[in-house]
Order: structure tokens, then sequence, then C-alpha cells
């Protein structure tokens, strides 16, 4: 194909420019005439002065273009600013009217070039993140034309995660060129990847075309071999921990739902329907917290999570109490008729949240410390919001078994979950034991709803999804048994996340409670049985 002669000496003069130049060229007319070329020229153009490292010059250049402020006049390119006219190559004003100059259209493809070569000008930035988020960039674009690029940063960075993306972005490029020992190379170093794309692109070697390999090379096809099989050892690697992650962030979630219920359900033995719905109260509180951070405090609401802590359980703390008080204590001994109670006042709170807050879900955005994740592999990442979560549910179980173990509170607490009567006889105050349990069962409640606001919808029916999903930990932990809900929280989660992967949410849903089914029919004490010496009367 032959090339126009103004675009061939274009070609020529962008080459030479790059070969002489220093890492920073200034700009010069002969660098910027490709934009007042045909369309293919200026993308040409564009693509070169992010290649050059032509600095803040180039950048004020690209930002015109992109401001549709770069234009031409007399066959010079120019930059209007204002009702002055200057040129482009060194800001000299020039004697030209604002009128008589024909503005360079800007369309997606442009858009695109500009992108890239911005990308380009960033790998000299001294922000890492900068960097690293132009190496990203660029690899994705990666093309012949900047391969020098590559090389050039790659001289000049210390960073090993950037100098990774650079390497193996200039590896995919290598891939295609004519050197046998640069594709062989070029295979070895892209099975440092994770990208699904890097192993189609490496795939595309080892077919044939008609009697004939697409690559020619037997040891480049044995290269690209080695290196599919250590791309797909990373990313079924990355994808297990993944799905471990996912297990255990969900455990997370059903451990904080049922460590109130396991309190409540060992010390007054109440199956409380309504706990689902103190989920939601610690998630609306959280909203309001959010409201008032918005209103008052713009500056510090990234913080307002840590401050809806208290507020979330506070809030559900004195939800559970006037459920106690005010109705539970008249039905002790009495499941049927306090299942039915609590199922009623879950209805009343789910009303209540509809008149108070509407029936549509309302807005709760992660705080920015919170926000993106940790990249395994492409298509695999572990988001900050879950880590946070996992954590907060370490931290709560540690201030449970600390308030259960190490107060008076809690060891009245343990004295009545293994034998009322006993405890009521040597002095324990049952009945207020019994209101401070609740208390604090409603307000870990009130935590996980504070905690699932960051990764689910916040409605008025939120709790009702994990009211069968506490039970079921409850249950299978063993009945009061901190030990238990936890290990019973983890498996499920996990076993549940390993399970859609395999056979899809619902199956992996029913073939769960079918385990726990026969689980209890085997063991009906759960995985802790509850110590005592009337435990089992």
């Amino acid at each position: 194909m032959r090339l126009p002669l103004p675009r061939l000496l274009c070609a020529c003069a962008l080459l030479l420019a790059f070969l002489v130049a220093p890492a920073r060229a200034a700009l010069d007319e002969a660098s910027l005439a490709g934009l007042a070329g045909d369309f293919q020229s200026r993308l040409d153009t564009i693509e070169a002065l992010g290649v050059a490292g032509g600095g803040d010059e180039a950048r004020r250049v690209l930002d015109a273009l992109e401001a549709g402020a770069l234009g031409v006049a007399d066959g010079r390119v120019v930059i209007v600013q204002g009702e002055s006219v200057v040129a482009a190559a060194n800001g000299e004003t020039l004697d030209l009217a604002a009128s008589a100059v024909e503005p360079l259209t800007v369309n997606n493809r442009v858009r695109r070039a500009l992108g890239t070569a911005r990308a380009a000008l960033a790998l000299s930035a001294a922000d890492r993140a900068e960097r690293l988020a132009a190496a990203r960039t660029l690899a994705d674009n990666a093309g012949q034309s900047l391969l020098p690029l590559f090389e050039r940063a790659l001289a000049g960075e210390a960073d090993d995660e950037i100098r990774g993306v650079l390497a193996r972005a200039a590896a995919r490029v290598n891939l295609a060129s004519a050197d046998p020992a640069k594709r062989l190379k070029a295979a070895g170093a892209l099975g440092e990847s994770s990208d699904p794309a890097v192993k189609a692109l490496l795939a595309a070697l080892l077919e044939k075309k008609g009697d004939a390999w697409v690559e020619p090379s037997s040891e480049v096809r044995a290269a690209a071999d080695m290196a599919i099989h250590a791309i797909d050892r990373r990313i079924a690697t990355a994808e297990t921990v993944g799905t471990l992650f996912s297990g255990l962030s969900l455990g997370s979630i059903l451990l904080l739902a049922a460590l109130g219920l396991a309190i409540t359900y060992g010390v007054m033995g109440v199956i409380n329907m309504a706990h689902g719905e103190l989920l939601m109260v610690g998630a609306y509180a959280t909203f309001l917290v959010q409201g008032v951070f918005r209103s008052y405090l713009p500056a510090w609401v990234d913080g307002y999570v840590v401050a809806a802590i208290p507020v979330a359980f506070l809030a559900a703390a004195l939800v559970g109490v006037a459920m106690e008080r005010l109705v539970l204590r008249h039905l002790y001994g009495r499941p049927l008729e306090s299942l039915l109670a609590t199922w009623g006042l879950s209805l009343v709170l789910i009303q209540a949240a509809r008149v108070v807050f509407g029936p549509q879900n309302v807005e709760l955005a992660n705080p920015a410390w919170m926000s993106g994740g940790i990249e395994l592999a492409a298509g695999v990442v572990l988001p900050w919001n879950r880590i946070v979560i996992v954590g907060f549910a370490v931290f709560v179980l540690v201030l449970i078994w600390l308030t259960m173990q190490k107060t008076r509170l809690g060891m009245f607490v343990r004295a009545v979950t293994q034998n009322r009567a006993m405890a009521g006889c040597v002095g324990v105050p049952t009945a207020r034991v019994d209101t401070l349990a609740f208390a604090i069962g409603s307000g870990v409640a009130g935590l996980g709803g504070l905690a699932l606001s960051q990764i689910a919808n916040v409605g008025p029916a939120m709790g009702t999804g994990y009211i069968v999903d506490a039970f079921m930990v409850v249950v299978l932990g063993g009945v009061g048994q901190l030990a238990g809900a936890v290990w019973a929280a983890l498996g499920l989660g996990i076993v549940a996340k390993f399970l859609e992967g395999w056979a899809g949410a619902v199956i992996a849903k029913i073939l769960v409670l079918v385990f726990i089914i026969v689980f209890i029919q085997k063991r009906p004490q759960g995985i802790f049985a509850l110590k005592g010496r009337f435990a089992d009367s």
C-alpha cells in the first residue's frame, strides 16, 4: 500500500524526531504538521505526541484539541485563546483573527486516541497510582507504535508491579514480531500473566491454517503451550481464592445476623421471627447517620460508617428491649405464641419502615476508603467493602466473646442459658438478664444491618431474606454456642459459594438445607453441645 506523499513525509519526520530527540522533545511545526493533514494523519500525530514524551507542551496541545480550541490557519496548527490566536508549537501570538481559524473535528476515534496519548504521557508522572493506571490503559491498547514507549518506560521504571504490566504489554506486541527469538521471549514473558485475553492470544499460535501452523517455530509453540498452562493454573488459583473469600464474606454476614439470635435463643428459647427486622433497623440507622454527615459534616462524610456503629447498635437494642418488655416477657414458656407474636412484630416493623422511609430502597454510598478492591487476576477482585466487613465481623465477635467470658453479665447469661431455674435460685436476676441479653442480641443484629447496608439494598423487607439462614446457623452450630455459630456461619457461607459455582444458587440452597436436616437428625445438639448438668433437661 502506498502512502500519500504528505503522510509519508509526516511519518518520517515524526520517526526521525523520536529517534534523535531526548525523552522530553520540544514541539515544533514539523511534529504537529500531521494534525493539519487527513484524518489518519491526525490520529497518528496524536499518538506520536504521547509516544515522544512531549511533557507539558504536548498536554497543552492535547487539551486544546479536546476542548475544541485547536485549529488550522494558513497551514499552521494554532490554538484559539479567546480573541487571540497562538502557535500550537511554541505559544507565539500570531496576527490572526479567531474567525480565520478552521477548528479541528473531535469525534469518538479522536477521543480514544487522546486517551491513549494522555496515558502515554502519564507514564512519566511522579505519582505511582497514575503511572500504574496509565500502564494498564496502554496495555489494553498495545500496538507496534507503542513498543518504543514501553521499552523507554521499562528502562526508567523501578516499581515491580508497573514493570510487570509494561513488560507483558511489550511482550504482546513482540508476539507478532518477525524475529522468532523475540516471539519466544514474548511467549515466556506472557506466561506471567493471569489475563484470559492473553491466554486466547497465545492459543491462537497453536492453531493451524490448512496444513501450516499459525506459529511456524516449534520452540515458540512449546513456550506458548507452557505459558497457557501457567496462566490456567494462575487463574484457577485466583478463582479458588475468590470463591473462598466470597464464602468468607457471606459467612461474616450470616455470623452477624445469627450471633445475636444465638444469644437470645440460647437464653430465653424464643424463636424471634422479627430478628431480620432488627437488621433493617440497624441499616436505616446507618442511613440516617449518613444523612446527618452529608448535611452538617460534608468534609467528614467518609467517616459516617464508623460513627454509625454505636447508633446502629443502640437503635436496634432499644427496639429489642421494647419488644421484650412489651410482648415477649408475657409469653415465656409458650413457644408457639411467641413465634406468632414476633412474626406479627416483624410485619409491624416492616410497615413502620415503609411509612417513615417509603417503600423504595434508600441509597447508601460506600466511603472512598471502602471502594475498589484487590485484583488477583483478570475478573477476580476482592472488594474492599467486603474485606472491611470480614474484619468488622471479627471485631464484633471478639467484643461479644469478651462480654460473655470476662464480665459479670456474661457469667449471668451463661448461667441462665445452662439452667435458668438453678441460676434464679442462687440469686441471678433472670428477668433483668433476659432484657439485657435481648438488648445485646438485638444490638448485634443492628451491627449486622450496618454491615449489610454496604453491600446490599436497604429497604423495608431487607431482613426477611436472612432470618431463615440465621436460624440455620444457630441450629447447626448449637443453641447458645458462640463457637458453634462461628463455625456454622463460615462453613455454610463457603460451602454455599462453592455449590453455587457448581450447581447454581437455587440448587445450592436446597443442598445446604438437605444437609442441615440430615445433620440435625444425626446430631440434634448441633456442632457444639450445650454444656451443663441440666443441659439436656
